[in-house]
């Protein structure tokens, strides 16, 4: 979606508002497209004494798969985005001010870009997820692991003795 600001760029205390949808189900992330549901945007753009803010939030349900244990779960994700608008850059290295082509400013592209920049990398179903054993494949999180410890192979002597 692209925002005309023309309206406002001259206008202390001017504000427009927009709220609409972004279709990201073709993403990939890493053999996954979690991001299978609309991600829901809205905000605005305020004159704030001449300078120009973006408030923005984009929302969307994500269908994750855990990374420990393999389950499928969903989780809901939210970015909230404040950043600078300017029509032209004094510092080339600043990157926390997005600039504008002209008036306008393209909110979808820059919220697309926010909303993968925020992606975690790593998905747990839940914060004390137990994983899998790596020898048997036991979910860990319902039922505990029936393989017997490794023994030292320095120790198994030892371990005979035992027995």
């Amino acid at each position: 979606m692209r925002l005309d600001l023309r309206d406002i760029i001259q206008v202390p205390g001017g504000v427009k508002t927009f709220d609409f949808s972004l279709d990201l189900s073709d993403l990939d992330f890493y053999g996954e497209k979690p991001i299978c549901e609309p991600v829901h945007v809205r905000g605005q753009v305020v004159n704030r004494a001449g300078l120009l803010e973006l408030e923005a939030t984009a929302s969307s349900n994500l269908h994750l798969r855990c990374d420990s244990c393999g389950r499928p779960f969903q989780r809901v994700k939210t970015v909230d985005v404040q950043r600078m608008l300017a029509t032209e850059l004094q510092d080339e290295e600043d990157d926390d001010i997005i600039l504008l082509d002209g008036s306008i400013l393209d909110v979808g592209e820059v919220m697309t870009t926010e909303f993968i920049l925020e992606m975690d990398i790593k998905n747990l179903c839940r914060e004390d997820c137990k994983g899998i054993c790596p020898k048997c494949g036991a979910d860990l999180n319902t039922e505990p692991c029936k393989c017997k410890p490794d023994i030292d192979p320095r120790l198994a002597a030892l371990a005979s003795l035992l027995e």
